[in-house]
């Protein structure tokens, strides 16, 4: 049974511009500088975006000469996935068995 959903990899998720890169990375593994053009920030504001997705472990680095590449993690959005699958399958269960709790 579900307890609860990963907050903490909602919470980083949650953020527009870190959607936006996990959503290009999902098509393409790619370095900052596409990314800059692809989302139009500033290098540093990239980076600090970039720290909190690798932190949280839903990318990871592949050094090539002067550029890094982020690579998208899909075990880690796919776990998310299935703990809102599992949350969908249970909300499902209680509706058909009209469970609801009697009011005091």
């Amino acid at each position: 049974m579900l307890t609860s959903v990963d907050t903490d990899l909602m919470r980083v998720l949650a953020d527009p511009l870190r959607l936006q890169i996990v959503t290009l990375l999902a098509r393409e593994t790619l370095c900052s500088t596409h990314l800059i053009e692809e989302t139009g920030v500033r290098q540093t504001n990239l980076s600090n975006h970039l720290k909190v997705l690798r932190e949280a472990g839903v990318v990871e680095t592949e050094p090539c000469g002067r550029f890094t590449y982020y690579r998208l993690k899909p075990d880690v959005i796919a776990s998310l996935a299935g703990q809102f699958a599992e949350l969908a399958e249970t909300a499902r269960a209680t509706a058909e068995k009209n469970i609801k709790r009697s009011c005091p």
